[in-house]
């Protein structure tokens, strides 16, 4: 069984309690206009080629199969159109100009770098958290490599949009410690405005996982013009549910710029960024109304 991944972070400290590990999976069914990953957005490899770090030495044109690489004058010049994203060009290449997102691992080869870390996980209350992308797209695997994390006694969190199904939470429920739940916008239609789906299965599968008394963090990004005025609706909401143990309100940031240009990507990210009184209101707010602490 194998799966694509775009990363691997360890010693991650804001996807979960304690000092954790977190795989980034390829592939997400939301196409969020403030996604700062995209590139776990599309399922497949990508090669992201970043102009500004380019030095210009050459090392990627014989390499590439596909003559996607050229030097004209001095000056790199990448035909994204010719790319077949290898990535035997990143490999060559000297300055990280050139990055290949994504690649495919068995449980076998994975588990293994895992459980590298295992002395900070328990010193520290920590684990592995699988993330994305939408980690749960690719659920089979997740399921089989959150069994084997288990039996080595590693905790374990599910970071996800909750726009999967039933079936692919019921894989990796009994071998979630906790689930990261992100929550976009409580009504349809902004919802649909701000990731292009419904969030009916979302919300569902939220009251879902809630029945069966899984231990569930909320996560809601704010992002003003977008899902701000969203805030006191989710609180209601969440009010209602028993086994919410946190929520973190994030603030929306700009920085992938970078990302969509290195990816030939269209970048919808907005230019409104939240102040810190908005989100300190919101937080209260929302603290108010549950009766959770909320934190960034």
């Amino acid at each position: 069984m194998k799966a694509t991944i775009f990363e691997i972070k360890r010693f991650a400290v804001h996807d979960g309690d304690g000092i954790r590990t977190t795989v980034f999976f390829k592939g997400c069914p939301l196409k969020c206009v403030w996604c700062h990953n995209p590139e776990g957005i599309n399922v497949v490899p990508q090669l992201a080629y970043y102009e500004h770090k380019c030095i210009s030495c050459g090392e990627c044109v014989p390499i590439c199969p596909s003559s996607s690489h050229s030097i004209d004058a001095g000056t790199h010049a990448f035909d994204r159109d010719r790319c077949t994203s290898c990535g035997k060009c990143a490999d060559a290449c000297f300055s990280d100009a050139l990055t290949l997102y994504g690649r495919e691992v068995t449980v076998g080869s994975l588990l293994p770098v895992l459980l590298e870390d295992k002395e900070f996980y328990e010193s520290s209350g920590g684990g592995v958290t699988l993330s994305g992308g939408e980690c749960l797209s690719q659920s089979d695997f997740c399921a089989e490599l959150l069994k084997k994390l288990k039996e080595n006694g590693i905790n374990t969190a599910v970071d996800t949009c909750g726009f999967v199904t039933k079936g692919a939470l019921d894989k990796v429920t009994p071998y979630t410690d906790v689930f990261l739940y992100d929550l976009k916008a409580y009504d349809d239609s902004v919802h649909v405005k701000c990731t292009g789906v419904s969030n009916k299965i979302i919300l569902d599968n939220l009251r879902y996982l809630d029945r069966l008394g899984k231990k569930i963090e909320i996560r809601i990004p704010y992002v003003p013009g977008f899902n701000s005025d969203q805030m006191e609706k989710l609180a209601c909401f969440l009010s209602e549910l028993k086994n919410v143990t946190g929520i973190r309100v994030l603030a929306y940031h700009n920085y992938a710029s970078s990302k969509y240009r290195s990816l030939g990507m269209k970048n919808t990210l907005p230019s409104d960024l939240p102040t810190d009184d908005e989100l300190e209101r919101a937080r209260k707010m929302i603290s108010s109304v549950t009766g959770i602490s909320v934190t960034d």
